[in-house]
């Protein structure tokens, strides 16, 4: 069966008023002629820290400079660094430009995510400077205050790649806020988008006051002064990126808990097949960026894409295919001992249906359909192959 109204994995949740008064907004910072680190950038960032619950926040370019930034303020040249190797690219890429070591951690079949056993064995085998925990599709792993205390205990810095986490929150701390810094993106896929844009948030002074500085050429001082402290670029947001943030930021908890809705419903299906997910129920809240379904079957995930497409689904890219450590630009840096096999078996194996804001309930229905059908199509393939 296909249809000619596929549901869609991206779902862009403006409404027209809040298209037109971006217009206004647009004319208004044209008319300024302050079209960066503005008005609209400051008041971003003041909510942004308040809805994470954090005392700073700090606008970038993209969540992969957040990141690059947050390791710079902790000085990780030379250093070795943990990273999962489920993640994507910019993880491990930012480690490399702020001239750290990545060194890879293995993952969970049933979180997709490091423990903090895997942590700790790297920190003894490796002597770590820090700690770069992936919340993958907003997911954050059962023993992440665990992680946090091992890496309090142990003098290890933690920063939180929270690309996928806005809004996601365990025993009373949202993500962003458990340690040293978070990092979170506003890539046009994400729960909540600036068009192109990033967001540090953090409790320290000193991050917050570095990372300003470093997204503005290294300025220190007087925003556009010329007394440049640290070797900084220029990784600022625009004020137009600041305005849709606003926006978006708004109405953030209702689109949350829209995807929560869903993800629930399509739960309910996934259990009825008896087919294994990455579990949120431990979490205060999950931003439902991913709904992570794994196949046991050998089946190639781009035949379940044309599976479900045929039934009018269209599966989003996963979290993630092909972990870093397999990626030709990161062939040089070494491999654990007994290398990293859970990771290379389970992350071909894995799909991730439709999660949006925008998802109707005969959306929701026909997500559900295809998995029932698809599965069926499974288990008809096993058995002729047995």
């Amino acid at each position: 069966m296909t249809t000619a109204n596929p549901v869609p994995p991206f779902y862009l949740d403006l409404t027209d008023d809040e298209i037109e008064g971006l217009k206004d907004r647009l004319g208004e910072i044209l008319h300024s002629g302050s079209l960066i680190l503005g008005k609209n950038t400051e008041a971003f960032e003041t909510e942004f820290a308040k809805a994470m619950g954090t005392a700073h926040a700090v606008s970038v370019n993209t969540g992969t400079s957040a990141l690059e930034i947050l390791l710079r303020v902790q000085g990780v040249e030379g250093k070795k660094v943990a990273v999962p190797t489920n993640t994507n690219f910019a993880s491990a890429a930012s480690i490399i430009h702020a001239g750290g070591h990545p060194v890879w951690l293995d993952m969970s079949p049933d979180t997709y995510m490091p423990t903090v056993a895997m942590l700790a064995e790297a920190h003894e085998r490796e002597g770590l400077a820090g700690f770069m925990a992936v919340h993958i599709g907003g997911l954050i792993p059962p023993d992440f205050q665990e992680q946090v205390k091992y890496c309090q205990d142990n003098g290890l810095f933690l920063i939180e790649d929270a690309a996928h986490a806005h809004g996601s929150a365990l025993g009373g701390t949202k993500a962003g806020a458990f340690a040293q810094g978070g990092a979170f993106s506003f890539f046009p896929t994400k729960v909540m988008t600036t068009m192109e844009g990033g967001m540090i948030t953090t409790n320290d002074q000193r991050t917050a006051d570095l990372a300003r500085s470093y997204r503005n050429q290294g300025k220190g001082g007087a925003k556009f002064g010329n007394h440049h402290t640290e070797l900084g670029n220029s990784w600022r947001i625009n004020e137009l990126g600041a305005a849709i943030g606003l926006v978006q930021l708004a109405k953030l908890d209702a689109m949350v808990a829209h995807r929560n809705r869903a993800a629930r419903e399509f739960v309910k299906v996934i259990k009825e097949l008896g087919l294994n997910y990455c579990d949120f129920e431990h979490m205060d809240q999950a931003s439902q960026y991913k709904l992570i379904v794994r196949y046991e079957e050998d089946i190639p995930v781009g035949d379940m894409k044309a599976r479900f497409k045929e039934q009018g689904v269209i599966l989003g890219g996963g979290v993630y295919e092909t972990p870093c450590h397999m990626q030709p630009v990161f062939a040089d840096i070494p491999l654990p001992p007994g290398g990293l096999p859970v990771a290379e078996r389970w992350c071909p194996k894995h799909i991730c249906p439709p999660l949006t804001s925008g998802l109707t309930d005969d959306q929701i229905r026909r997500v559900g359909d295809a998995f029932r059908s698809c599965t069926a199509s499974d288990a008809s393939h096993a058995s002729s192959h047995a």
